[in-house]
């Protein structure tokens, strides 16, 4: 079995992604799988994940991973960690930004899968000023050195969400939400290049909210139009409240003028007409004419009939 410290020192080679040339890495192409994950953020930082995934394909294997393990914090985190922090010195000369690396960690995990026993190493690092935020995102100077995938190597860029992507060079293999390029690839410097836009403000929903807003205006003034002339029953009641009409004290004669011109009325109308529409006519206060319905009802003479929240008022048969 290939020992797991010339594997480290061909993953290190790999990451020379800033400081060399894309062919200086390509002789020493890994027979493993690396996955170089980046996630972009709005201002330009990033954070990279590089995992590193070998077969296990013995119990000597797993003993040589068990050792890498034990040494990962005192001897191979900190070569990633100077590695990747030259990187970054050398990438903000060449972009006249300025970018660091922090955070670097590292660990390993033993996973079992139906194709086999794997040994996995993941580095995971911050990096400021990866890419140039200018209104939009500009992903590439960073690559000053251009990059290398051996065969079996991928590398993934992930952006904001609600960033769309202007362009991408070269072309990745796969794109949906990330942009994905697989190896053998190798890039030039400066690459790859990727615009990243955000959207501006969404004029449709905007459009779309102020068009809600008119129709619910328009019908919130419809409706007080309705109730001011009357033409809206769904606020009729037995007893009404008046809107400023006052009320005045009636004696017998005045009470039965009103009855009688109340069945009249009625008469006219084929014998029914709705209490909103009596009082419109009359001119006389909501509970003025309610007084005189009950009088009637209580007669005989009419009927009260609930349609919805409206009395319908209809002449008992045999008064018309």
């Amino acid at each position: 079995m290939r020992s797991v410290n010339r594997n480290h020192l061909l993953l290190l080679a790999v990451l020379l992604v800033c400081m060399l040339p894309a062919g200086t890495a390509a002789a020493a192409a890994p027979a493993y799988a690396t996955t170089y994950t980046i996630t972009v953020q709005e201002d330009g930082s990033a954070l990279w994940q590089i995992e590193y995934r070998t077969l296990l394909a013995s119990d000597e294997d797993l003993l040589a991973f068990d050792n890498y393990t034990r040494d990962l914090s005192s001897v191979y985190l900190p070569q990633v960690r100077d590695l990747m922090q030259h990187s970054a010195v050398q990438a903000s000369v060449a972009a006249s930004r300025p970018m660091a690396v922090s955070n670097v960690t590292g660990n390993t995990i033993v996973q079992t899968s139906p194709t086999g026993r794997y040994g996995i190493v993941i580095y995971s690092f911050s990096w400021s000023g990866f890419a140039k935020p200018d209104g939009s995102l500009a992903i590439g100077d960073a690559f000053s050195g251009g990059m290398y995938l051996a065969k079996d190597n991928t590398l993934v860029i992930r952006y904001p969400s609600g960033w769309t992507v202007s362009q991408a060079e070269p072309a990745p293999d796969l794109q949906r939400d990330e942009l994905v390029w697989y190896g053998l690839q190798s890039f030039s410097p400066g690459e790859p290049r990727v615009l990243l836009e955000k959207p501006a403000f969404p004029l449709v929903p905007l459009i779309a909210g102020i068009i809600v807003i008119a129709v619910f205006g328009g019908f919130i003034v419809y409706r007080a139009t309705k109730r001011r002339t009357g033409q809206d029953r769904s606020e009729d009641r037995d007893e009404p409240e008046d809107a400023g009409v006052p009320e005045l004290p009636l004696s017998e004669a005045e009470e039965a003028g009103l009855e009688e011109r109340i069945t009249t009325l009625l008469k006219a109308g084929g014998g029914e007409q709705y209490q909103s529409e009596i009082v419109k006519t009359l001119g006389l206060p909501k509970s003025t004419v309610s007084s005189a319905l009950n009088n009637l009802h209580q007669k005989g003479i009419i009927q009260k009939i609930k349609k919805g929240r409206e009395n319908l008022i209809r002449l008992v048969q045999g008064r018309t």
